[in-house]
């Protein structure tokens, strides 16, 4: 690809919530924000073809103690609205809520969502340009039906999506499971995390029994690791195809 791979800036706001299996699915035009280190988040202008925000521990009002999340919903906005393509990934995902005036709901009352989650698809993600070829690979396992499974781990959930979103998966413990505002999708499940990282993440809460959690996600892994790799190639399409109109626009 040389000089036509495009260029995306990852947001990373904790290190133990790395890009893991997404690393290698991303290609070698990745510029990563260690945000958490203190690397300056950047503008719109900056970020090249694309932006993907990270998970993180912190919640996504927590600007006090991660004083670069201000930073990081303003670069979601402008990506949104500027046809820019962006994911949101968990913390991301509701970093890209609140931006757009949706609420989420810290420590949220279902409790944490942890392990295995069966996203179900809502009929609009079958249109989506990310999320579209997820759902056709549901849909093709025999009995499948349209759902799709992912590692999850998170406590803080989106309550309110924002008033021009377009609602696209739900859980049965949380409803907004995926969702797009403009060109950015946002996620609440864990894409781009391997069995191995999610266990690792268990073992940090003392309200998760990792050994459950390993019976659970072990059978799964490679359903796992395939959903997860469909839905980067998917964004990494888009954002080829974007990155492509753009050049050409301004030749």
């Amino acid at each position: 690809m040389s000089e036509h791979m495009p260029r995306i800036t990852v947001i990373q706001s904790s290190p133990d919530v790395p890009m893991d299996r997404f690393a290698a699915r991303l290609g070698g035009g990745v510029r990563l924000v260690l945000a958490f280190a203190g690397e300056e988040v950047p503008s719109l202008a900056e970020a090249g073809d694309a932006v993907v925000v990270l998970g993180g521990q912190m919640s996504a009002y927590a600007d006090a103690e991660a004083p670069w999340l201000p930073a990081t919903r303003a670069l979601l906005a402008d990506a949104a609205g500027a046809g820019v393509p962006a994911l949101g990934i968990c913390l991301g995902a509701q970093l890209l809520a609140v931006a757009g005036s949706g609420q989420v709901a810290v420590a949220a009352p279902p409790g944490r969502e942890a392990g295995l989650v069966r996203v179900r698809w809502r009929d609009a993600a079958a249109a989506d340009p990310v999320l579209g070829p997820v759902v056709a690979a549901a849909a093709s396992r025999a009995g499948g039906g349209v759902v799709s499974r992912f590692v999850s781990m998170h406590a803080d959930a989106v309550v309110e999506l924002p008033p021009d979103a377009v609602w696209l998966g739900a859980s049965a413990m949380y409803p907004y499971q995926a969702f797009r505002l403009g060109s950015a999708l946002g996620v609440q499940f864990h894409p781009e995390a391997s069995v191995e990282l999610a266990l690792r993440w268990a073992e940090g809460h003392d309200d998760v029994d990792t050994a459950a959690l390993a019976a659970e996600l072990e059978p799964h892994a490679d359903e796992l690791d395939a959903a997860g790799a469909v839905l980067a190639d998917a964004f990494l399409a888009q954002v080829r195809a974007h990155a492509h109109a753009v050049r050409a626009h301004s030749s």
